[in-house]
């Protein structure tokens, strides 16, 4: 195995209600996690999102209402879940831009203090984006030449994730084996926030990456419009993301 790990390497991959950060919830879960010394464990578990699961989300993982009665809340399995992934880094299929954060806002909601700060993140979409910009199906087929019959099953997708990692280091001479490293390649902006609503510069002022204010100091926006402090509270933003400016808002009164 090329990878070079100093900590075990989390993969996980989410089954949801939707696409909403804020808003839908998780109905099941996968979590691999690959030590060290290689050996593997894992963990998958349905949820009930204490919701009714919308049919565009069923037509995709095929799973339904009832599927899901019986089976706990993510508030029940939140604190085993934090335990299982700590001291880990973490890695997905766009896992950067939708289920780390929306992994945060349940862990949140379910009220355990878990801190995604402490952790690499490696997105193996990103990866191959920029190398073979493709599906996880095709990067599947690409990389590891097998299809993927039970794609948008949890389990599947983050085994397939993994084994399209690995089979990345090997193809790619040019690609990091250190996590450190890999996590950095493998991302496209340094984010304040999960979700990259705050972006670092490269003197690590906090940067605006969305709407009009794109582009602009964080500092300097919130100074100039006291309002959208507000607007962003009141949002439809992860709480995390609203986290992160009501940590520059009261810097700026020190």
């Amino acid at each position: 195995m090329k990878l070079k790990l100093n900590r075990p390497l989390i993969f996980f991959d989410l089954e949801t209600t939707g696409t909403n950060i804020s808003t839908d919830r998780i109905v099941e879960i996968s979590v691999i996690k690959l030590h060290p010394d290689g050996h593997v464990t894992s963990k998958t578990r349905r949820i009930n999102p204490e919701m009714s699961i919308p049919a565009e989300a069923t037509a995709v993982h095929h799973i339904t209402d009832a599927d899901v009665v019986n089976e706990p809340t993510f508030r029940q399995v939140a604190n085993s879940l934090a335990q299982f992934m700590q001291g880990c880094d973490i890695a997905g299929f766009n896992s950067n831009r939708f289920d780390i954060p929306l992994l945060d806002e349940e862990f949140v909601r379910a009220n355990v203090d878990f801190d995604f700060s402490r952790a690499k993140f490696i997105d193996v979409q990103t990866i191959f984006h920029k190398k073979e910009p493709r599906t996880l199906i095709a990067a599947y087929q690409y990389y590891c030449g097998k299809d993927l019959t039970e794609a948008h099953s949890a389990l599947a997708d983050t085994q397939a994730t993994m084994e399209v990692l690995l089979a990345q280091l090997e193809r790619y001479d040019d690609l990091p084996e250190d996590v450190a490293a890999l996590s950095e390649f493998a991302s496209t902006n340094h984010n304040v926030d999960l979700i990259g609503r705050l972006i670092f510069d490269d003197k690590g002022r906090e940067i605006i990456n969305f709407g009009k204010y794109k582009g602009r100091f964080a500092e300097e926006v919130l100074e100039q419009d006291p309002g959208y402090y507000s607007w962003i509270m009141n949002g439809d933003f992860p709480r995390n993301t609203k986290n992160a400016f009501t940590r520059i808002r009261l810097r700026m009164k020190k």
